[in-house]
């Protein structure tokens, strides 16, 4: 006999708030809070590369089930790996870093021609 879902996430009064983050989320988030590489929304469940949302702090350990701060998006294969761990935020930052040209080193000694 299976086991009933009583997580409010799924199916109890955090329900209607998760799926409201949920899209907040899929809108704005586009990089996997897990690995850091991009989530590919065309693939759909049960691709093991599908989105889905991770709650950073497990509901398990005591994480809100439908708070916006504790989900992020991940894909499938990482959130099921991360299981019910608890692992440090991690950022990406895949934006290069801009140099100003007054602090490149100097490559031609124009003092000496």
């Amino acid at each position: 006999m299976a086991k009933p879902n009583v997580r409010p996430d799924h199916n109890g009064p955090q329900r209607s708030q998760f799926e409201s983050n949920k899209k907040k989320i899929y809108a704005s988030q586009r990089v996997c809070g897990i690995c850091g590489k991009s989530v590919d929304f065309s693939f759909k469940f049960p691709h093991p590369l599908s989105p889905c949302i991770d709650h950073i702090i497990p509901v398990s350990k005591g994480g809100h089930p439908s708070e916006l701060g504790n989900l992020q998006l991940a894909h499938m294969t990482c959130n099921r790996q991360k299981s019910d761990k608890i692992v440090e935020k991690q950022t990406f930052d895949n934006t290069p870093q801009l140099i100003s040209n007054r602090v490149l080193p100097l490559t031609f000694d124009w003092k000496n021609l």
